[in-house]
């Protein structure tokens, strides 16, 4: 792949004419060109583009920074972001507020931090009630940020989340926990990795499914934008 400031450029061996899209989780330019396809031709046929791309980037979630006074969504819960300048700089959440002091420039980035140990200490718990379900082991849960993916299992037994799960409804983020662990007896998407996974949540999750297709390029743009 080939990166520029404003496209991305993929070669693909499938292709068989360019394609150009726009990643609603990151905002970036995608452009998709056969393999021995010109890339001086294709950025100029995507410069012309240019109308289309407005359209679809009007489309785009609106961008949440982490600042004061902005709403977050956390577990079934919104909170507020309050700061004091005099106040202590750690993050601490109290009912329906996460307060904080400090620099502004840097409450963006401590108020992120406090999302993703709270998206691993909840996630670890989800993880451990359905395995606990399933008999099986999860030797380690971890966290990240991927934009293609909210959740993985490996063959040797870890599982890694994308912390944004913390963002979504509750019953999206214990799903998306069901599906991973159901992935420690099925290494697939087979007809019997799906029957467990409706076992160990309690029903079909298929709700919770669309829930992350329609919204989860929003829960990308939290922190968008914010001051660090």
């Amino acid at each position: 792949m080939t990166k520029s400031a404003e496209i991305d450029v993929v070669r693909h061996p499938r292709a068989r004419r360019a394609k150009l899209s726009l990643d609603p989780a990151s905002g970036r330019v995608r452009l998709v060109i056969p393999a021995r396809a010109s890339a001086k031709a294709a950025l100029a046929w995507a410069a012309t583009q240019g109308e289309w791309l407005a359209r679809q980037r009007a489309a785009l979630p609106e961008a949440r920074p982490f600042a004061p006074g902005a709403t977050v969504p956390f577990d079934d819960a919104a909170l507020t972001i309050q700061w004091d300048e005099t106040g202590s700089r750690r993050v601490a959440r109290i009912d329906d507020r996460l307060l904080t002091g400090g620099p502004r420039e840097t409450v963006g980035r401590r108020i992120e931090a406090w999302l993703r140990r709270e998206a691993l200490r909840l996630l670890s718990e989800d993880t451990a009630h359905y395995a606990a379900l399933a008999g099986v082991k999860v030797v380690k849960v971890a966290i990240g940020d991927a934009r293609g993916r909210w959740g993985s299992c490996a063959s040797s037994g870890a599982i890694r989340y994308n912390w944004r799960l913390a963002l979504a409804p509750r019953a999206v983020r214990r799903a998306t926990a069901a599906h991973e662990v159901a992935h420690r007896v099925h290494m697939n998407h087979s007809a019997a990795f799906h029957a467990l996974v409706a076992t160990l949540y309690g029903r079909d999750p298929a709700a919770e499914r669309a829930w992350l297709r329609r919204h989860g390029a929003s829960l990308h743009w939290f922190g968008r934008g914010s001051v660090e």
